[in-house]
């Protein structure tokens, strides 16, 4: 599927733009071929800096994280990279929760859904790493949750040595909070005092992988802001 794409066939071939490009993040073009419709992650729009080093980096890792992954339901389908800058992937029919969180009512069956999806990736090696960033939760037509963007996503296999096992475990565990997270803003009654205090705490390994990644993330933006002619 989607296989004769190429980019520079996309400004042409596209319905349209789900989101520009930014400093650190890539162009989202939405295209359509024998009936199938599928978001295209484009990396190629950034700088060359950011283009050729990370945004091929995040091209690879994300892909293969997707192909760990295929045919787990709540996970789109990977079709393919598109020359080491751009992932084709299925785009799914909802809503984000994001864009509609105030008019939202979620049912209790979809967080054990949710829980489900978490369980399964689990169950194959992969930690998610950025669930609490809502936008990654799609609400799909058929009103069951969907999981997107794996390029944060780390693979036990990589992290099975100490100390890194035990990082391992707390994005785990992270991936789970999430789902307390949703809870809390969408069916609070139901959470628990014991997931409240699960929730809130934070030990010093996640402090300091947040710290890490605020730093990264000003690194880059700050490293591709345009130029003042």
């Amino acid at each position: 599927m989607f296989e004769s794409l190429r980019l520079s066939d996309l400004p042409k071939r596209s319905h349209g733009i789900l989101r520009g490009p930014s400093c650190t993040k890539p162009t989202i073009w939405l295209v359509k071929e024998a009936g199938a419709r599928a978001v295209v992650k484009d990396y190629s729009t950034g700088k060359p800096l950011y283009r050729n080093i990370i945004g091929r980096f995040l091209v690879w890792r994300e892909s293969k994280a997707y192909k760990r992954l295929r045919g787990l339901r709540g996970i789109p389908t990977f079709y393919r990279v598109i020359d080491g800058l751009a992932l084709v992937i299925e785009e799914i029919p909802g809503r984000s929760l994001k864009k509609h969180e105030k008019e939202l009512k979620l049912p209790k069956a979809f967080f054990d859904v949710l829980k489900d999806i978490v369980d399964n990736f689990h169950r194959r090696g992969l930690a998610h790493c950025d669930l609490k960033h809502i936008p990654n939760v799609l609400l799909g037509s058929d009103g069951l949750p969907y999981v997107l963007d794996w390029n944060a996503s780390i693979s036990e296999k990589e992290f099975r040595f100490f100390p890194l096992n035990l990082i391992f475990r707390r994005f785990l565990l992270d991936d789970y909070m999430a789902i307390i997270k949703l809870k809390l803003q969408y069916i609070p009654e139901t959470v628990t005092p014991e997931e409240k205090r699960r929730y809130h705490h934070r030990c010093p390994v996640e402090k300091g992988v947040r710290a890490i990644n605020y730093r990264l993330r000003k690194i880059f933006k700050n490293s591709n802001k345009p130029s003042v002619y």
